[in-house]
């Protein structure tokens, strides 16, 4: 049998961390208990292992990330090194830039005003949170 490099264990919410997913370890931790992070299609738990080839799906701040492992990791290092840990899917790339373009477009049409509102205009503010008021 030949010799195998060892490679130690690494949990589930340090490797996110590691490869960048999230701002913190215990930001990981807490995505993954909430159900954000699924491996191979089922939740896991924060102290499950990462093996190399496992399919993943990761959803933060809106975005839905679909990618398969391919390395690992404990210590969080430059960008370009995270990037190598994991193998993103062209069709989660393209859906995740459709969702950006969508949420551009709801935003083309707002325009944020000028000042403060003078005392005629916080008193009809105050009177649409209160219908009884007009």
């Amino acid at each position: 049998m030949p010799d195998l490099p060892a490679v130690n264990p690494v949990r589930l919410d340090l490797w996110l961390w590691a490869a960048r997913f999230f701002k913190t370890r215990s930001l990981a931790r807490q995505a993954i208990e909430t159900g954000k992070v699924e491996v191979a299609g089922q939740r896991a738990k924060a102290s499950r292992t990462v093996r190399v080839g496992e399919r993943m799906q990761v959803e933060r701040a809106g975005e839905v990330f679909h990618f398969e492992v391919r390395g690992l990791s404990d210590t969080r290092g430059p960008a370009p090194v995270a990037q190598a840990l994991y193998l993103e899917d062209e069709a989660s790339r393209a859906a995740r830039a459709e969702v950006r373009a969508l949420r551009a477009a709801e935003r083309t049409g707002y325009r944020a005003p000028e000042g403060k509102p003078d005392k005629r205009a916080r008193r009809l503010i105050r009177a649409l949170g209160d219908i009884d008021a007009l």
